[in-house]
């Protein structure tokens, strides 16, 4: 369960919507299994900063801004990590807060790994999007490599390295293909001693590449173990998708990691609110690593 921080909240939810904090301004989102009723009265939901109406069942949508309204781009921290909200096209604000609980499992991985090894990890961050598990990992002492189909997105995760005063931090930025270039990796021999592996759904790389997750991910999952050093600390697999779980995501890793020491956790990640004793669940994920946290 992801918890509240600083900078961001999740203030109250219900009748499929919840209203969240992002620093100094308050956003609301359709939330469609949110089938409770809001603990705060309406009129402190209508408050809010800007409202997203969506316009079909993909995410799609367009934002509707109040009297006071978010600029396009603001700062928000996360620990040391400093990244840029925005209001997309697509409901979200470029992060995804639910995942501040493997950030957090990311940012030990990568400390306890420097401490038994003596070296810096190295780690690749595939669909990294804006970079803020790259910044994570950088900012513990990590050497990444980030890989993403969208040079927006990548242009903004350069953006979000500044921030966070990493921008001389040991990151390569690569806009490519996810699957291609975890191909080229293995032919060079190339090992990698953490991975990060969070696809959507479905996307569509730079050349045309087609990625649907439930016909690509078990493959994927399969190179990305080939590409693990002897003594790698991790592998992260994250998935949005309603049919699927955390458990048939652990299921894929221990057969993939079969012969390898380890810990495999698994579960639901998810948003819990400031004040009341509820939470929403947004994605699943497994995760293995060498030793337990």
């Amino acid at each position: 369960m992801t918890r509240p921080w600083t900078d961001y909240g999740l203030v109250d939810s219900g009748h499929g919507r919840k209203l969240e904090r992002y620093g100094p301004w308050r956003v609301v989102r359709p939330e469609p299994q949110c089938w409770w009723a809001p603990s705060l009265d309406e009129a402190v939901w209508s408050q809010a900063n800007a409202i997203f109406d969506s316009t079909d069942d993909d995410d799609a949508g367009r934002w509707r801004r109040g009297e006071l309204s978010p600029p396009d781009a603001w700062t928000l921290s996360w620990r040391e990590v400093r990244f840029n909200a925005r209001l997309t096209p697509f409901r979200h604000l470029a992060f995804f807060p639910e995942q501040a609980a493997n950030w957090e499992w990311l940012d030990a991985s990568v400390r306890e790994f420097r401490s038994a090894e003596g070296r810096a990890p190295r780690i690749l961050n595939l669909f990294g999007y804006t970079g803020v598990a790259s910044l994570v990992c950088a900012s513990a002492g990590a050497d990444v490599t980030h890989i993403d189909a969208s040079k927006k997105a990548i242009g903004y995760a350069r953006d979000n390295a500044g921030l966070s005063d990493l921008s001389n931090a040991p990151i390569r930025w690569i806009c490519e293909d996810a699957r291609r270039y975890v191909q080229r990796e293995l032919k060079r021999g190339s090992l990698y001693d953490g991975i990060i592996l969070d696809p959507p759904k479905y996307g569509r790389g730079p050349d045309g590449d087609v990625w649907r997750l439930f016909e690509d991910v078990a493959e994927l999952a399969s190179s990305c173990a080939a590409l693990l050093s002897e003594n790698a600390a991790f592998l992260l697999l994250n998935a949005y998708a309603a049919r699927i779980s955390g458990l048939s995501l652990a299921h894929l890793l221990a057969q993939e990691l079969k012969g390898r020491s380890g810990l495999i956790d698994w579960g639901e990640l998810a948003l819990a609110e400031e004040t009341a004793e509820r939470g929403i669940g947004l994605s699943f994920f497994a995760r293995w690593r060498q030793s337990a946290p």
